[in-house]
């Protein structure tokens, strides 16, 4: 019988940093960022900030659970976000207010309940006016990938706030519930930080960092695939009253780890 796994959840509420598994490399100047630009930082109300990414050139792809006060509960007004694409030293390549905000369907932001904050945590936003900019690019999204497939982050986070930073390489250790866990350190910070999938030469976003794990005492990452999961949230941007969706049981969304959620142990 395989052995359980036991994970350790702690959530990014609000300004969330990383560790690695490798060096991290700071994106500081227009030639380090080349290529990375369609990555920003979202400005939560004032309060806080979570990174984004350009999945067209109006909408970004981030974690549902930036677009929640933590002491609330409530959602923030979509008028207290702002996309900073490409923030680097102060400025941005590109700033966008945000028009609408879709959260999936089946997320549940839950005070108490940690992991149940895991499953489902993406969010698309729509900007009120698309970003036209050659040197700013929407990166394409992949379907499911596989156990061992190579990864990297680029994201903002407490410390490292005013330029993006890359790490490479981590590594997908599995898949529960359609989250993956990933071999990247994570610590507060990047929420909502695109998850880059390297393979067959192409780089396309696979996943958004949603929260920091414990497996057998190493410190891992958890993020959802898109696979699905983004279709219901474009379905839900494009009609006024969202797609009717099927409820996943546990059992169904088990896969090749056999680990399970416990509840968290911060936030």
């Amino acid at each position: 019988m395989a052995r359980i796994l036991t994970f350790i959840v702690t959530l990014f509420l609000a300004n969330i940093a990383w560790a690695q598994d490798t060096s991290l490399r700071s994106l500081n100047t227009g030639e380090d960022s080349k290529g990375w630009g369609g990555v920003g930082r979202l400005e939560i109300g004032g309060r806080g900030f979570c990174t984004g990414a350009l999945i067209a050139p109006d909408l970004v792809l981030t974690a549902a659970h930036c677009l929640y006060d933590r002491s609330t509960g409530k959602r923030i007004d979509t008028e207290q976000i702002e996309f900073r694409a490409g923030w680097r030293n102060g400025r941005a390549e590109a700033y966008r207010s945000v028009r609408r905000a879709v959260v999936h369907p089946e997320y549940n932001f839950v005070r108490a309940g940690g992991a149940k904050r895991v499953v489902n945590d993406l969010a698309v936003l729509k900007l009120h006016h698309p970003i036209r900019n050659t040197t700013i690019k929407p990166f394409e999204t992949a379907g499911r990938i596989r156990k061992g497939t190579k990864i990297g982050v680029v994201s903002y986070a407490v410390g490292r706030e005013e330029a993006p930073s890359f790490q490479e390489m981590c590594r997908v250790l599995g898949r529960q519930q359609g989250v993956y866990v990933m071999s990247c350190n994570v610590d507060f910070g990047s929420s909502g930080a695109p998850v880059f999938a390297f393979e067959n030469g192409e780089t396309r976003i696979a996943s958004v960092v949603s929260a920091k794990a414990e497996m057998d005492g190493t410190k891992v990452s958890l993020g959802m695939g898109l696979d699905g999961p983004l279709e219901l949230l474009m379905a839900e941007l494009n009609s006024a009253s969202g797609p009717k969706v099927r409820r996943m049981s546990v059992q169904e969304g088990r896969q090749s780890t056999g680990a399970k959620f416990v509840r968290a142990n911060g936030g």
